[in-house]
């Protein structure tokens, strides 16, 4: 039996049936629906719509179903339109005429946003672990690179030099702010809606509050209208995947550029390179190259839903049915992803000697100003001073260590002896040594406090 349909005098037609039909991808939510149904069932026997006998028959009929499900055993059938009518069809086979005193007091708006906060809770927890897996790998690495030195880049040109630890740890902290995102929204998520009805409320008794808490949820709705057509908690969830895909897609961009032999400061393990059915030689980093794409997928998860929501009417609408398949293919995206981002990240190889020969003594033209400004100068003035010597050097072939004191003191008279130790890489690095640099100091800790965040 439907569960809508009396008012009507003919059955809906075929092709607005398999539009209309959610059954093929809000199966997803069978579990989250017999569990908050379950939990339904119990409220309303409290609030006198069901007898002992009757919440016990029902509650009895869904956890069968529940078995079923897990078993696989449950079987669909062609009328069943969405999960909610497949589990309520099942449960009246089980317990008879009885099961359809369930839907007393509830619709399936109030019904499917507890479904989908339901799974949207558990889907946070689940991408929660595997961020946290990437950034333990990401200090992994890291804590056998502190001194490990490589060109450090801005506008992709040369800038500073830095360690090898300190470009992985600047990824642990960017997905550091998608866990708390994810924390946050979890939180946000966590509200239960249902006992809202289709807009309106409830006229039953029952006690939200601690239905709520039986289902896990932190809170209920406040407005029975808002808690139907609310999709903010999708909405946040996406735009926080999106951007973990972001990030994702950041740090894939910089190793498919460091393998390249052009640079060759990284190797992706034979386990994460694909090759050429072309060119023998062949080595590709497929992985890092599908992690990039799939960013844009999520983001246009993301826009789509925000274009679904911007123009609906008060009270929940039928366009809000496009929510489910963006967050679960978001879902899914990031659950193939991060797993394998881990596994590239913790059999990478480092070539030192490569990162090395990447750092040039113009990248060591700040250490210059700095040691002027030590005499006295400006630093704005030191830093025409030497532009001005780069250019020099450049002009002239040599690198800056190579110009001739009596050069750079026509350029300043502060300039002495004691500027050869200005071109020192280590140095350069060491000196960095303020909260968050590159030093191999404040590198450990950073180190340090990453392992108390992850409980390592």
């Amino acid at each position: 039996m439907s569960l809508w349909g009396g008012v009507f005098l003919e059955p809906t037609d075929d092709d607005l049936r398999r539009l209309n039909d959610s059954l093929p991808f809000d199966r997803r939510l069978a579990h989250e629906d017999v569990m908050a149904s379950i939990a339904y069932a119990r409220a309303i026997g409290m609030a006198g719509v069901l007898s002992e006998e009757e919440t016990a028959l029902i509650v009895d009929g869904l956890q069968t179903i529940q078995n079923e499900l897990t078993d696989g055993a449950f079987s669909f059938q062609a009328g069943d339109e969405d999960i909610h009518s497949a589990v309520e069809r099942r449960l009246i086979e089980l317990v008879g005429d009885v099961g359809g005193k369930l839907h007393t007091g509830r619709s399936r708006n109030d019904q499917v946003a507890t479904d989908f906060r339901l799974w949207g809770m558990q889907a946070i927890d689940t991408l929660t672990a595997q961020v946290k897996d990437v950034q333990r790998a990401l200090v992994q690495r890291a804590s056998t690179l502190i001194y490990a030195l490589m060109p450090g880049y801005t506008h992709l040109q040369p800038a500073q030099p830095i360690s090898a630890a300190h470009w992985l740890m600047s990824y642990f902290w960017m997905l550091a702010r998608d866990v708390e995102r994810l924390q946050q929204a979890r939180n946000r998520t966590a509200v239960c809606p249902l006992g809202a009805g289709a807009l309106a409320g409830t006229p039953l008794s029952i006690d939200r509050e601690d239905l709520a808490w039986s289902l896990g949820f932190r809170s209920i709705t406040e407005n029975s209208l808002d808690a139907v057509s609310d999709r903010d908690f999708v909405l946040e969830a996406l735009f926080i995947m999106a951007t973990i895909g972001l990030h994702l897609s950041r740090l894939a961009e910089d190793i498919i550029l460091f393998s390249n032999p052009t640079f060759g400061y990284v190797r992706l393990h034979d386990r994460y390179s694909t090759g050429s059915s072309l060119m023998p030689q062949k080595r590709n980093a497929d992985p890092m190259e599908l992690t990039r794409g799939k960013a844009g997928r999520l983001i246009g998860n993301l826009t789509g839903l925000m274009t679904v929501l911007k123009g609906l009417p008060t009270g929940y609408n039928k366009d809000m049915q496009e929510d489910k398949e963006a967050l679960f293919d978001s879902y899914d995206t990031l659950s193939l992803l991060l797993p394998v981002v881990s596994g590239v990240l913790l059999t990478l190889t480092f070539d030192e000697e490569a990162m090395r020969r990447g750092l040039s003594e113009e990248m060591l033209a700040t250490e210059m100003a700095d040691y002027l400004v030590a005499k006295g100068l400006p630093f704005r003035q030191a830093h025409h001073i030497v532009g001005r010597i780069v250019r020099v050097a450049l002009d002239e072939g040599v690198s800056l260590s190579k110009l001739p004191l009596d050069l750079l003191q026509s350029h300043s008279e502060l300039f002495e002896e004691d500027v050869a130790q200005v071109f020192d890489f280590e140095r350069s690095v060491a000196r960095r040594r303020a909260r968050g640099g590159t030093a191999p100091d404040a590198i450990m800790e950073q180190i340090t406090l990453a392992r108390t965040m992850l409980g390592m």
